[in-house]
């Protein structure tokens, strides 16, 4: 399920020469810690401003917690820096969501038998205040979740703050 190069997706040019790893880190329940301190400090060595480091920070934390949570309880954060923005990716390798969790209306790979690769099933997650999706939503200039079979791919945009003149 996962690439090397951000997903294609308005604003996600592949192949273009100007991307750069900020970050390439693989997590798991027991490095969470770990893996919000390697991107607080990686987001400000790219440029962005300590305050708004920390909602990205948050941001990724959630996505990167839902991937334990309700994916495989592993995933991968990747980061890169183009111009003008910073493009954030969290990467499970499936086995979404238990029983128990599906039925309290999670959503998550093999609920009532879907998950083909065509059909979005984080579609069917809550997205209501106080959920880390929704958290990552507000401070997050641009996201899209893709989920299926094979795993789930939240990918979040940063806009890089101008530089004076």
């Amino acid at each position: 399920m996962t690439s090397d190069e951000p997903p294609a997706q308005p604003g996600w040019l592949q192949g273009e020469a100007a991307a750069r790893y900020v970050l390439d880190q693989c997590f798991d329940a027991s490095s969470l810690s770990a893996l919000r301190t390697a991107a607080q400090a990686c987001v400000v060595q790219a440029g962005m401003p300590a305050e708004r480091a920390t909602d990205i920070v948050i941001a990724l934390h959630e996505l990167a917690a839902n991937a334990v949570r309700h994916g495989a309880g592993s995933g991968r954060l990747r980061i890169w820096d183009r111009i003008g923005a910073l493009y954030c990716r969290v990467d499970d390798d499936g086995q979404a969501a238990t029983a128990a969790t599906r039925s309290k209306g999670h959503g998550g790979a093999g609920t009532d038998g879907a998950g083909s690769a065509g059909q979005n099933l984080a579609d069917r997650w809550a997205r209501e205040p106080g959920h880390g999706l929704w958290l990552a939503r507000q401070v997050a200039d641009q996201m899209t979740l893709r989920s299926d079979s094979r795993g789930t791919i939240a990918a979040i945009t940063f806009v890089m703050p101008a530089i004076p003149a």
